[in-house]
């Protein structure tokens, strides 16, 4: 499986990373996408997001590598954005690979709904009158990633 896995502040081109895993020359049958942006929620300014270097990139392979085993995947790219984001900006691309279009879907939704949980990323919302508060994990974004059963990344 080819596996590109970027943190990155640079924004990042769909059509380039598409056309990229397209033109691996492996025998991709469809690509699942998926694109996060920094919604505006309650007048939101700015999402900054920190990582741990190292620990975040080898969290992001474990989550790659259980995904590529459990849906047999021929490619994976997932570049996360850190660094001042503003509102609309997007943050993260996950692409999956696979032979058939239903196993390139469902692994993007397990690739993202995993990364939402598990890779050590700090997320702090920034307002406009210069306020700011740490965002605290989400109950919705655990039980997202339970659908997947009890075989997460931390076993990979």
């Amino acid at each position: 499986m080819l596996v590109d896995i970027r943190v990155q502040e640079e924004t990042f081109s769909l059509d380039a990373e598409i056309a990229r895993l397209a033109a691996t020359g492996f025998d991709v049958g469809g690509i699942g996408a998926f694109i996060g942006l920094v919604r505006g929620d309650a007048g939101l300014a700015a999402l900054a997001l920190e990582h741990y270097p190292g620990m975040t990139e080898s969290m992001i392979a474990r989550i790659v590598a259980q995904a590529g085993t459990r849906f047999d995947l021929l490619a994976c790219t997932v570049i996360h954005r850190v660094g001042r984001l503003p509102v609309g900006a997007p943050i993260v691309l996950v692409l999956c690979a696979a032979a058939h279009r239903g196993a390139a879907l469902e692994a993007t939704g397990f690739v993202i709904d995993w990364l939402k949980t598990q890779a050590p990323f700090w997320k702090r919302e920034d307002y406009p009158d210069g306020q700011a508060r740490w965002v605290a994990a989400r109950e919705s974004d655990e039980a997202a990633a339970a659908r997947w059963d009890a075989g997460g990344p931390s076993e990979a």
